[in-house]
């Protein structure tokens, strides 16, 4: 026993530390995550962009500035008007080398040092451990180079780095908080949601949750979800009807063979085998058809009707005519039509013959049956004679063990599912059935479908 429980902590660590047993960041930790990841690299990128163009818009700055200066030294030496005594005499903060066939004068030993660049554009050198942007010029008897300390631009540029330093992270810790605030606002009313749903059970399919109004995001995934739940709830309620409807009636038919076996037994010269068989035989075929008609609703509600072919109407309905003649019934056929619809025949025939059923069990002397296509759609229907079904009861007729005459029907055998039945058919086929106001004075009830196109 201890090892067993050794090895299924092991199983249990191990999967853990799986990719599987991983738990994954929250929406808001991601979030959060990817606008940091976003706002660093952009203000990294943009830092060391301003840090360069900085620096290279200052150096160019003294660049110009030399240049300028240079000019006008070269134009004196040349007109004679600056001495090289005046050279050597200049301030030190720019540093000038004249360079000639007769040396080299200098207003600082610094500037002894200054190299002479090649071209017009200036250069940055290294002169005794400093940096310098060098410019130089050709003047009569040699060249004059001139050259300017960046320090102060050295300065400025680490300054400016350093603010950048401290102000890029401040900016991303503030960029960071807020959106981790926004966020966290944004999906509170989502986890109320989901902890909402979370604790209801069978018990409270009839709560729903709060919406806002605002018309956003969150307010309409919180009416999604209070459709949800009502169809939940719906199917829930509708299911436990149908097991207790279905129940009651299986348990009728069982219970009247029980008491009839047990009133045979108890009491042989009561009843005869013949009698009694019949009783079984009446109740198994009532059992059957209820069996019967409880699993094709189940196929219907999970799967519809995929076979998908041409059927007449109208044949079927000549059929069932036929069949009730047979019957000894009397049966109306001439307001029969020629109505093709695309579905599965088999399904069809098996709606329509419960509507004949049905107009049978009701009617008082006869029926009428009919069929024909208006605006694109195909109906077929059956009159009776009967007493017809009142307007408040038109939708109930329809829905499942529901029986407006209690006696009579289950007397005649009928389950309470036949135009359940019919409905659902229809409904799988894109149509819808109905029932209104029989010319005969009784009920129609009409098979109303999508009509085939004809050729």
């Amino acid at each position: 026993m201890a090892e067993a429980a050794e090895a299924a902590e092991a199983r249990a660590e191990v999967a853990e530390a799986s990719p599987r047993g991983r738990r994954r960041a929250s929406i808001r930790v991601r979030i959060t995550a990817a606008a940091l990841a976003v706002v660093t690299i952009a203000f990294g990128v943009g830092a060391v962009a301003m840090v360069w163009t900085l620096e290279r818009t200052l150096q160019a700055s003294v660049a110009e500035q030399l240049s300028d200066e240079l000019a006008a030294l070269a134009e004196g030496v040349d007109a004679g008007t600056i001495q090289t005594a005046a050279l050597v005499d200049r301030d030190d903060d720019v540093l000038v080398a004249l360079r000639s066939s007769r040396g080299i004068v200098v207003n600082a030993p610094d500037a002894a040092l200054l190299p002479v660049p090649t071209g017009a554009d200036a250069i940055e050198a290294v002169v005794a451990g400093e940096h310098y942007v060098v410019v130089a010029a050709d003047v009569a008897d040699g060249a004059i180079v001139v050259g300017r300390s960046v320090r102060e631009i050295d300065d400025a540029v680490w300054t400016a780095t350093w603010l950048l330093a401290v102000a890029v992270p401040l900016a991303v810790v503030l960029i960071g908080t807020v959106v981790w605030i926004v966020v966290g606002r944004a999906l509170a009313p989502v986890d109320r949601i989901r902890a909402q749903v979370d604790r209801l059970d069978v018990t409270a399919l009839d709560r729903r949750v709060p919406t806002t109004g605002s018309g956003d995001e969150v307010d309409r995934l919180a009416g999604t979800m209070n459709r949800m739940l009502a169809r939940v709830d719906d199917g829930v309620r509708a299911r436990q009807r149908f097991v207790s409807d279905a129940s009651h009636e299986l348990r009728s038919p069982l219970a009247t063979m029980r008491q009839f076996a047990e009133l045979s037994r108890a009491h042989p010269e009561t009843t005869t085998p013949g009698e009694l068989a019949d009783v079984v035989l009446g109740e198994g075929e009532r059992m059957h058809g209820i069996v019967e008609g409880l699993l094709l609703l189940a196929r219907l509600d999970e799967h519809g009707t995929q076979a998908r072919r041409t059927v007449d109407l109208d044949d079927l309905a000549h059929a069932e005519a036929s069949r009730v003649r047979s019957l000894g019934g009397i049966v109306d056929g001439t307001a029969i039509r020629v109505a093709p619809v695309a579905g599965d025949g088999r399904l069809l025939g098996r709606a329509l013959r419960n509507l004949v059923d049905n107009a049978m069990r009701h009617a008082a002397t006869r029926i009428a049956i009919g069929s024909v296509v208006r605006d694109g759609r195909a109906m077929a229907w059956v009159d009776d004679d009967g007493a017809g079904v009142a307007e408040g009861e038109r939708e109930r007729v329809f829905e499942r063990f529901v029986r407006l005459d209690e006696a009579r029907a289950r007397d005649d055998g009928g389950s309470g599912l036949g135009l359940a039945i019919v409905r659902e058919v229809a409904r799988a086929h894109g149509g819808d059935a109905w029932v209104a106001t029989s010319p005969l004075g009784g009920a129609r009830f009409v098979l109303e479908l999508p009509a085939a196109p004809t050729d």
